[in-house]
């Protein structure tokens, strides 16, 4: 089926569908059908260029990469597909002729509940650039009912429900259930010595897996990735408890499967939600193993050359469970010696970290883990043991044995399974790789140094710009051509124009256009008019305290506060846009969340400043909220703590968008300023050294509570703000007598971040400077593509070639 209709084949394949399927002409149609007729025009496209695709592949029989993540943040699907198919500008006028606007259609898909930040829009955008590239590789993770959930503020806290998004979302997904297949949990494990070993899982609960492709379609007509999704059910229905008038006990087992693919990262401060976190993740693992060798074997009849034709990623540690998942396959059913299995495991797994925070690095406890996977927690220790021997016969250290072991005081340690069992591993930008070497696992790879690599983080070009900024996309085309979309790197050419008046003032008209868009948004739906004049300040990403969003807030506070103390001081009229989400069982992240609104409605509600600083925060933050905020986004906060940030991905989207980076010297924001040049990036605080030897040599908060600004916050905080004491947060800031406070560094990076905050003031109140700076960001963004970053997994870890679709 060819991708390349015009209108009027477009405007023929809508009417043939909403007469087919829905029995309705098209002026009788409603939007929601005229939506689901589109996609399903789409998905026969998809299907049949993901046939041909895989046809081709398997013709080669050219090796194929698997990612397994837990989160994949697609956001909405239909105007990105039809885009890289071409259709885009023929769909928007085949809608108009039958009635509709294409935004009214595009308005109606739900973003889908897949994800929640950086991790899961990351594995999107590779999803969409090993398909624009041709390589082979699609991912697995779960198909969650309810998303990770809806926020709604109520009286400045957040509120979690559930996110609805297969309502409209799952006219994407193809159920294929004649290849669902069964994990078991719980239970005991029998071994036997016959001839051969023999183990036999007991009295085990078994979950159905039932898969659900998504079609991630490439650009420019190249070739479509999977997304396969696994939902949780049990088919087993106690008739006997149901007819006896036991109906909650009948349908229990069906209910507490079914709960595994609810909901993204279920709260995990207790038991309960700890067990289900392992067990969502050895579903989803298990489900995608016995599915990745399934597809092995229809191509080849035979396990031995597996690695040799199969690459899989963990990405992140969630994963992990893949290792010994395979073990186990390997071993119990096709019975291979322990050595031959492990030598298959060891070439075919590779790891990306992608944190430094230690509780970010999971660990289970062993008795949860011995508990519901009897089998891999065997499969493990028998891991943990080789590998400590190993180990003590490469160094003979019992205490960096101790440090490097698996199983540890009670505790499995995710990361470090990864490390023994993958061929790589590879940090997500050079300042965090280099972290990873020497701090987090230095004994790891002064041992196994020829594992550790590499590979900045990417983003989606054309997702991020081409279609989020059309207007910006319009005018670079016409400056330096279009080839950049394919080529980022070509971006580079726009540097020509850095001193040329008539481009700087056009970048400007065009940020104006952005702001207004986004600034009637957020008219719409806060009620709040904001100045398009002003510098729109934008912090967008997930909610934690290594982030620094309380850094951002006191800074606002601080400003109020003078511009209460002197009325007549000059200052240049600011907006402060936020957007983020806390885990529902955070509750310093959630009490920031609310700190930020009550500055927000002290502020916004006092008419003495009200046209020269407002603050917003934008509800249940998503991936198309992103697409209207970056535009308009002219400094982009990424002010993390230095050596906390692995790498960062929505900085990148906002430099290509011309938004100049205000931040610390943390993740890929050093690569930033190494692109662009000191003069166009805003850098302040402390520098991972710096943070490093303070920690050493301790570092006490109260040396900076005697700071006059920082005191009267800390004074601010505890009596109020908006009517509400944040008593809590100052105390956490403050710390006591040893020290222990501010672990995030807010009060130390204080006052650097205050004059940062001035400088760019200054450079703002001269257009031509700052749109300068804006258009260098630009040129320089090319190198964070994910083109770029899927070519070199493709090169440097995975060892896979480009698969033409024809």
């Amino acid at each position: 089926m060819k991708a390349s209709m015009n209108k009027e084949e477009i405007k023929e394949r809508i009417c043939t569908k909403l007469e087919h399927h829905f029995g309705v002409p098209p002026e009788n149609a409603t939007l929601e059908q005229f939506y689901r007729a589109s996609v399903m025009i789409i998905q026969e496209i998809l299907i049949e260029k993901r046939r041909k695709f895989v046809t081709n592949q398997r013709a080669k029989e050219a090796k194929s990469v698997y990612y397994l993540c837990m989160e994949f943040l697609i956001g909405r699907s239909l105007r990105n597909n039809l885009y890289n198919l071409g259709l885009l500008e023929s769909f928007e006028e085949a809608a108009k002729e039958l009635g509709q606007t294409s935004f009214g259609i595009f308005e109606l898909e739900p973003d889908s509940g897949l994800g929640n930040g950086g991790l899961g829009r990351l594995a999107a955008c590779f999803l969409d650039a090993a398909a624009s590239l041709g390589y082979p590789v699609d991912g697995y993770t779960i198909r969650y009912e309810f998303g990770i959930f809806r926020q709604k503020i109520v009286d400045g806290w957040q509120t979690e429900l559930p996110d609805l998004w297969l309502q409209g979302g799952e006219v994407w997904l193809t159920p294929r259930v004649d290849e669902a297949v069964t994990v078991k949990f719980d239970g005991q494990v029998i071994e036997k010595w016959n001839e051969e070993h023999h183990v036999e899982h007991i009295n085990y609960k078994s979950v159905l897996a039932i898969p659900y492709d998504m079609m991630i379609s490439g650009y420019n007509n190249t070739s479509v990735s999977l997304l396969r999704l696994w939902s949780a059910t049990n088919l087993s229905f106690d008739i006997k408890l149901f007819n006896q008038g036991n109906y909650l006990d009948a349908v229990e087992q069906k209910a507490m499967a079914e709960a595994i693919s609810n909901v993204l990262y279920p709260s995990d401060n207790h038991t309960e939600g700890k067990s289900l976190r392992l067990r969502q993740q050895y579903f989803l693992v298990s489900a995608s193993m016995q599915d990745i060798i399934r597809k092995h074997l229809s191509w080849y009849d035979s396990m031995e050359n597996f690695s040799d034709k199969v690459a899989i990623h963990i990405n992140e540690t969630h994963p992990a469970l893949a290792v010994p998942e395979l073990m186990r396959i390997l071993l119990d059913d096709w019975k291979y010696s322990w050595e031959d299995a492990w030598n298959i495991v060891t070439k075919t797994f590779a790891y990306t970290n992608h944190t430094v925070m230690n509780e970010a690095l999971e660990v289970w406890p062993e008795e949860i883990f011995k508990r519901i996977l009897p089998r891999i927690y065997q499969l493990v220790q028998e891991i943990n043991s080789r590998f400590c021997n190993e180990i003590y016969e490469m160094c003979k250290d019992p205490s960096r044995v101790s440090q490097m072991a698996i199983i540890n005081s009670g505790q499995i340690h995710m990361a470090n399974l990864c490390i023994c069992a993958c061929f790589s591993v590879n940090g997500v930008s050079k300042i965090h790789s280099g972290i990873i070497k020497n701090n987090l696992f230095r004994n790891f790879s002064e041992l196994f140094p020829s594992k550790f690599i590499n590979i900045t983080n990417g983003f989606s070009n054309r997702r991020w710009l081409c279609q989020s900024n059309p207007l910006l996309c319009t005018f670079l085309s016409e400056l330096i051509g279009p080839g950049y979309e394919t080529k980022p790197e070509e971006l580079k050419n726009l540097l020509k124009y850095a001193d040329n008046k008539e481009v700087l003032l056009k970048l400007a008209e065009i940020k104006k256009k952005n702001k207004l868009r986004l600034a009637d948004y957020i008219k719409e739906t806060t009620q709040i008019q904001v100045n398009p004049d002003s510098i729109f300040d934008v912090q967008i990403k997930r909610l934690h305290e290594y982030k620094r969003q309380l850094l951002n807030a006191l800074h606002i506070l601080h400003l109020y506060d003078k511009l209460k103390e002197h009325p007549g001081m000059e200052f240049y009229p600011r907006t402060f846009i936020f957007g983020a989400k806390a885990a529902p069982g955070y509750y310093m992240a959630k009490q920031i969340i609310r700190l930020i609104c009550c500055i927000a409605n002290e502020i916004n509600s006092d008419k003495s400043v009200s046209d020269k600083l407002k603050i917003i925060f934008l509800e249940d933050y998503r991936v198309s909220l992103a697409e209207i905020i970056i535009p308009g986004a002219e400094i982009s906060e990424q002010i993390s703590l230095a050596g906390t940030e692995a790498s960062g991905t929505g900085n990148m989207k906002l430099m290509i968008n011309g938004a100049v980076t205000l931040g610390t010297m943390d993740g890929a924001n050093v690569e930033i300023s190494e692109a662009v040049g000191e003069d166009n990036i805003l850098i302040f605080g402390l520098r991972t050294n710096e943070v490093e030897a303070l920690k050493e040599g301790g570092y006490y908060p109260s040396n900076y509570y005697n700071h006059s600004s920082i005191s009267r916050l800390m004074e601010r905080l505890i009596s109020g703000v908006g009517g509400v004491s944040f008593q809590d947060i100052a105390s956490s800031l403050i710390g006591g007598q040893n020290g222990n406070g501010d672990p995030y560094m807010v009060l130390a990076d204080f006052e650097s971040y205050c004059q940062i905050h001035k400088e760019a003031a200054l450079r703002y109140a001269d257009p031509l400077k700052w749109n300068r700076m804006s258009l260098i960001n630009i040129a320089a963004s090319g190198r964070f593509s994910a083109d770029r970053a899927i070519e070199e997994y493709s090169n440097w870890i995975w060892k896979i070639n480009q698969v033409s679709i024809r």
